[in-house]
């Protein structure tokens, strides 16, 4: 029924375990026509990844940059073989369809980072994506507000207990009470 429709492949992939891009694979993931990314994603330095990697190898090859790019964001600082990830595929035509990625990133602030994100083709940008990274910080939402995302202004509180940060025109940093410690979960959707 629905889960038949809605069926997805899901592929494990360990950055350490992928072999290096083909020069057609390399080819392929260069998409001149993206606009400027926003500039914290920007900076990343450019090297395909592992994630990009598998991609390409599943036959994902029209949001392979933007896949690249905001892995490599949310992988910054972080040794790539030491981040795992799981790829959720449409069972056909994944080039044609939304696809999405589970990882777990390595922190040197926190335990790790879970994060989530999701890439959808045949967007007027070539490639619209999004993600989510999710930490668990051991001092309190008050104190993580104001020493880590201190810049930031609070724009909302949902119900009684979680924080919402504007980080942007697309950026949203959400905290939420968790024992003695916070969880921030940051948002970002890419144009």
């Amino acid at each position: 029924m629905i889960q038949k429709a809605l069926c997805s492949v899901l592929v494990v992939v360990t950055m350490s375990a992928l072999a290096a891009v083909s020069a057609l694979a390399k080819e392929k993931t260069t998409n001149t026509e993206t606009p400027p990314p926003p500039a914290a994603v920007q900076a990343v330095n450019p090297q395909v990844n592992g994630i990009t990697q598998a991609a390409v190898k599943a036959g994902v090859l029209s949001c392979t940059s933007r896949i690249n790019q905001v892995s490599n964001f949310l992988a910054a600082g972080t040794q790539q073989n030491a981040i795992s990830a799981l790829m959720f595929m449409p069972p056909n035509n994944p080039d044609q369809h939304l696809i999405s990625f589970s990882m777990e990133i390595p922190s040197k602030e926190t335990t790790s980072a879970y994060t989530s994100t999701s890439f959808a083709p045949n967007q007027a940008n070539g490639c619209g994506g999004m993600y989510e990274a999710v930490a668990y910080w051991p001092q309190s939402c008050k104190d993580l507000a104001e020493k880590t995302y201190g810049t930031l202004k609070k724009i909302n509180v949902f119900s009684k207990n979680m924080t919402v940060l504007d980080g942007g025109v697309s950026t949203r940093i959400f905290l939420m009470p968790a024992g003695a410690g916070c969880v921030s979960i940051k948002k970002e959707v890419i144009q």
